[in-house]
């Protein structure tokens, strides 16, 4: 197993004026809030770290945030999710929620592979990537619309064959309680409220049908 450690990006050492290939209004409109200065750092360390994983001679790679706590057989389970559903060009390998399941099939190591009609599963911490994913995935997300973690689950937009795990391979370790992105207290407090988030809930609405259409394709 080859590892490449990726720098991360802080996000808050970048200007506002200086963000590359996104639109704060449109942004906004879609989340109800702007994007945190960590947000958009770990979006662009995920970009970075696709890029670095095209540069290599691998066929798939899975990528984790620095937080995951790994498990021995993490490899071997990786390889047998994508022998068990070869259309894949992504697997989501950790979630917060898996709500309303619709699994398509299991591994020998009984690890359950597909789609929820629930969403966001929120999390872009520990997943599979195919180099057909990834180069495709590459060429659907630089204009930052979501959170990547949003951005990532979006196979309805991107085009993307993308599948989750029932329960997660992996697991978050103890430094995963303290978010180097932001806490809950800042979240709250750049969240619009009321008429102003109006749109914000027409755009949920749509994407909730498209993600529910998508699962039960």
């Amino acid at each position: 197993m080859r590892i490449d450690r990726i720098a991360g990006i802080d996000g808050g050492k970048i200007a506002s004026g200086q963000r590359s290939a996104f639109n704060e209004r449109r942004f906004i409109c879609r989340n109800g809030r702007p994007i945190l200065p960590g947000e958009y750092g770990c979006y662009l360390a995920h970009i970075k770290a696709l890029e670095t994983f095209l540069e290599s001679g691998y066929d798939s790679a899975i990528i984790m945030e620095d937080d995951v706590e790994l498990v021995e057989n993490l490899t071997s389970r990786a390889s047998a999710i994508l022998a068990a559903v070869p259309s894949a060009d992504l697997v989501k390998l950790l979630n917060h929620r898996s709500r309303f399941f619709r699994g398509v099939a299991v591994t020998p190591y009984g690890d359950a592979v597909g789609r929820c009609l629930h969403g966001p599963q929120g999390s872009a911490a520990c997943y599979l990537v195919t180099r057909h994913g990834a180069r495709k995935l590459l060429s659907r997300i630089q204009q930052i619309e979501f959170p990547y973690d949003v951005t990532l689950e979006r196979g309805w937009k991107t085009g993307l064959n993308i599948f989750t795990v029932r329960e997660n391979v992996v697991s978050l370790s103890e430094r995963a309680l303290s978010s180097q992105i932001a806490s809950r207290a800042e979240y709250r407090a750049v969240k619009k409220r009321g008429i102003k988030k109006m749109r914000t809930h027409l755009v949920r609405i749509f994407e909730y049908a498209r993600r529910i259409q998508y699962a039960l394709s």
